[in-house]
């Protein structure tokens, strides 16, 4: 409903009704206007989000509105209207008596309504051209027009076609979910890449739809929503609703309209569609569970959509598939709890093998501008067999330095504590942490000597391969060249149609694509993560090699993978290679399990910023103190942040630690509504980060 709030008039959601209050008469306003007749959100919808503004203890305004698109926070009606066109009973003696021989076209349109009333787009379609017949009909009283909605609740949905046989590890997760159809369940869809994970979503999906239930199919990226889409509107035919950030405003309200009002019964989306109005849900996928997209690290309200997910498919009796090649630790650990039954494709599907994995040692090799000979003359090979190959270099741009060979002197942000990207085809130097960029200067503006861009990122290798590859099409993958959607589509598409034959990118390229004309795949810098302070780098290095490994040989064609490393013998590498990604997580779960990092743990993070170095440590100080001790729940810190200065604001951190999750949120609970009251001085920001994925 439309309030007054001060001078404004805001929009708000009743939560509830009270017939008693302790204000004042003379400090009531009325309510302006009542916009929606029905509730906007079902009560099991109201209960989830109450939920999770209590366990992430954020503003429950913030995440109703997290859930809502912003067109309908503006005011716009929840359920789509049209106008629909009707005559009137003087049209039947109008047609009787002749009246309109003289008026062909209102002739026709009065014939046409004669049979039923129709919406305006059905006029659009039948009659091209007649509204002005109906404004002139409408004056002498012989049509009226009222507004109605558009949408139903009873959608049919069919089946294109029944898809492929199964395979006998396929029929029995199918069975499995199945046969917890009406009933919360959760399961870990733990699948090699290529092993056909889509066709078990759109067997059960299949299954459920015949049940006259919805389907909520989470993604982690919008680059992986069309594809899902195109998969799931090739087998059914009806209407499929997409949801996420990559919509425009009037696109995402129409989406959110057909999910609310049934009329579609599949709803594709990222993270914020875990909130999607759903009618008689019935089973909810989670594609690529590990990936750290499905977190809000960003802004105010910081959810894990995976987590909503499970809690979501609960509370509506409804089987909840989280499916992964490399699951998270989070996962692996629910299923050693017996939370979650684990569900195996051990094989890939068809014909396909495993691609062969080598690690090359870059100590031992002449390396070319980051490539090293035994990956060119890989290269060499596998080209001149037609097929394609593709590289991954988790850095965007030239180089991440820009150094005086002189003096040592790089090129800093102004802003971070980072050095700046060089970036060659737009001759700036650009930060990638805050945004800024400057013009590239062509002396070192210490001592004036040549400056040079030191290392390699993307768009450098791109370089390289055109010129050691004269002829063949690189294609780079990164969000310096694909930032419209409309351009990673026509990326993919040329790499299906083969015009490109070299892929490089960056993490865009791991993450579902499905490219069968791969056969080589090239990872260029394998010891980013092996050396970081974070404890999920490692976790996260070896999701990503297996990930975009697992781009190779995915059809009849054998596939190999060249990681190229400093550090050949590094026990992740290692175990990797002799263990598979399943032997790297039971020694790696034992090693947190030593150590008491999550999933062993639960953990929060109180993280403040300020614009001096002092502010926010203060108040993580006085925030620290407001706790006093409490049994079981240990605070560390408060500490500056691995980065402490970002867009010239100096960041710290305080952690909040216990083994168990409710003894954690109690204290939460009557701790957080202290640090609301401690003073923030000047322009000091804080948050609560719960389950956070990142803690340095």
């Amino acid at each position: 409903m439309r309030v007054p709030f001060g001078r404004q008039r805001v929009v708000g959601v009743v939560v509830a009704l009270a017939d008693q209050t302790e204000v004042p008469d003379a400090k009531l306003r009325d309510v302006q206007q009542v916009l929606d007749a029905a509730p906007v959100f079902s009560a099991a919808e109201l209960a989830l989000l109450t939920w999770a503004a209590d366990y992430y203890h954020h503003p429950v305004g913030e995440v109703f509105a997290a859930a809502l698109p912003r067109l309908l926070r503006a005011g716009h009606d929840a359920i789509a209207m049209q106008v629909v066109w009707f005559v009137t009973e003087d049209a039947a003696p109008a047609l009787a008596d002749g009246q309109l021989r003289r008026a062909p076209r209102q002739l026709a349109l009065l014939q046409l309504l004669g049979a039923g009333a129709l919406g305006e787009q059905q006029l659009d379609a039948a009659l091209p051209g007649w509204r002005p017949a109906a404004r002139e009909l409408l004056k002498r009283g012989l049509l009226r027009h009222v507004a109605a909605p558009t949408a139903t609740l009873h959608a049919q949905v069919t089946q294109r076609e029944a898809g492929p046989p199964l395979n006998q590890a396929q029929q029995q997760a199918v069975a499995a979910v199945a046969a917890q159809a009406n009933k919360p369940g959760a399961f870990l869809l733990d699948g090699v890449t290529g092993s056909g994970k889509t066709e078990v979503y759109l067997q059960l999906a299949a299954q459920t739809l015949q049940h006259d239930q919805s389907v909520l199919v989470l993604c982690p990226e919008i680059g992986l929503t069309p594809q899902l889409v195109q998969r799931f509107g090739q087998r059914f035919a009806g209407t499929i609703a997409a949801l996420h950030s990559g919509l425009t405003d009037r696109e995402r309200l129409d989406a959110w309209r057909a999910a609310a009002s049934g009329a579609a019964r599949i709803v594709i989306g990222t993270r914020s569609a875990v909130f999607a109005p759903m009618h008689s849900l019935g089973l909810i996928i989670v594609d690529e569970e590990h990936d750290s997209s499905y977190k809000q690290q960003e802004g105010g309200f910081r959810y894990s959509a995976r987590d909503l997910a499970l809690l979501r498919g609960q509370r509506a009796q409804a089987p909840v598939l989280l499916g992964s090649a490399t699951p998270s630790f989070e996962s692996l650990y629910n299923v050693s709890q017996g939370r979650m039954t684990r569900l195996q494709l051990p094989e890939r599907a068809g014909n396909a093998q495993p691609p062969a994995l080598t690690v090359v040692d870059m100590r031992a090799h002449a390396v070319h501008r980051g490539l090293s000979t035994p990956l060119l003359s890989a290269m060499d090979r596998h080209l001149a067999q037609g097929a394609q190959v593709l590289l991954y270099l988790n850095r965007r741009g030239y180089a991440p330095t820009l150094l005086c060979t002189s003096c040592g002197w790089t090129a800093q942000c102004g802003s971070c504590d980072a050095r700046l990207t060089v970036h060659q085809r737009a001759d700036v130097l650009a930060c990638h942490h805050c945004g800024a960029q400057q013009q590239r200067p062509e002396r070192c503006p210490r001592c004036g000597y040549e400056v040079r861009p030191l290392g390699h990122g993307t768009e450098r290798v791109e370089e390289t391969l055109a010129q050691r590859f004269p002829g063949l099409a690189v294609e780079r993958f990164d969000r310096d060249i694909l930032r419209a959607q409309d351009a990673l589509e026509g990326a993919i598409h040329r790499v299906h149609s083969g015009a490109a034959r070299i892929l490089v990118g960056t993490q865009m390229l791991t993450k579902g694509h499905h490219f069968p004309d791969v056969t080589l795949v090239g990872i260029l810098n394998a010891d980013q993560s092996l050396f970081s302070t974070d404890f999920r780098a490692t976790e996260r290095l070896a999701q990503t090699i297996v990930q975009v490994a697992g781009r190779a040989g995915r059809a009849d064609r054998p596939g190999e993978v060249i990681i190229q490393s400093q550090y050949p013998d590094h026990p992740l590498l290692r175990t990797l290679l002799t263990q598979g990604y399943e032997g790297f997580a039971a020694s790696a779960m034992t090693e947190r399990d030593q150590a008491r990092w999550p999933p062993f743990l639960r953990m929060a993070v109180l993280r403040a910023s300020d614009t001096t170095p002092q502010g926010a440590m203060q108040f993580l100080d006085a925030a620290r103190k407001a706790a006093g001790s409490v049994d079981g729940v240990e605070l560390r810190g408060p500490v500056p942040a691995a980065m402490t200065r970002r867009a010239d604001r100096y960041h710290a951190q305080l952690l909040i630690e216990s083994d168990q999750r409710t003894r954690l949120q109690r204290f939460l609970s009557q701790w957080i509504p202290r640090v609301e009251t401690q003073p923030a001085r000047g322009k000091l920001r804080w948050v609560l980060d719960v389950d956070p994925l990142e803690v340095f």
